[in-house]
């Protein structure tokens, strides 16, 4: 074997070793938008926002012990794990609360919704307000392509892992509590979550 193909063989299985797991990065597809979704996304304002490649939707060895079809948020690194058979998982980067907002805890996805308006709290009026009651579905509001709404019991926590008209800011900590992803990203979670889906929201100082 040729010294230089040897030397770089050398640096790959060095990589491999360090990086402490395989991953493999999941390639952008459209296949799971629907039509109205390449409307509304055609015509985002913020198309060309960059995203980290460690953010980005990679397939990685998983070890712990939840069951496949679970959800995993890690607060601490920005990652949210969709659990998959064989263990491994799809990991997406997330946009996670600021630290005297965060939510953590087990809940199960009540519900989901498509391009769903977004109502403000009382809080967040307060807060970062005024804005109007509802703010219909569409490119620039704020919980974008799709929403999972987090139940505890049969009550709606007002917590959710949802789009983005922001995702410049994934992989940062500035949210009011709620989990978000990239329109595309949270397009590809709705197609694979299940109805009653677990959902395990780790609190900060606590890593996956």
């Amino acid at each position: 074997m040729p010294t230089s193909r040897l030397a770089w063989l050398i640096v790959g299985l060095l990589g491999l070793l360090l990086g402490g797991c395989m991953q493999s990065r999941l390639a952008p597809s459209d296949a799971r938008l629907n039509p109205r979704d390449r409307q509304l996304l055609a015509h985002a304002r913020y198309a060309q926002a960059s995203i980290p490649e460690n953010y980005r939707r990679h397939i990685v060895d998983y070890s712990r012990r939840e069951q496949p079809g679970t959800i995993l948020v890690d607060t601490n690194a920005r990652y949210l794990y969709y659990v998959l058979p064989g263990g491994k998982a799809i990991r997406y980067g997330v946009t996670v609360g600021e630290e005297a907002l965060a939510w953590y805890g087990v809940a199960t996805v009540g519900r989901t919704a498509e391009w769903p308006d977004w109502i403000p709290t009382a809080e967040i009026q307060a807060r970062l307000g005024p804005y109007p009651k509802r703010i219909p579905g569409g490119p620039d509001n704020p919980l974008g392509a799709r929403a999972l709404y987090l139940y505890q019991g049969n009550k709606d926590t007002l917590y959710r892992i949802h789009g983005t008209n922001q995702p410049e800011y994934i992989g940062q900590a500035i949210s009011s509590g709620c989990i978000r992803m990239t329109n595309e990203d949270v397009i590809d979670l709705v197609d694979r979550v299940k109805p009653g889906a677990t959902v395990v929201v780790l609190p900060p100082g606590r890593s996956a």
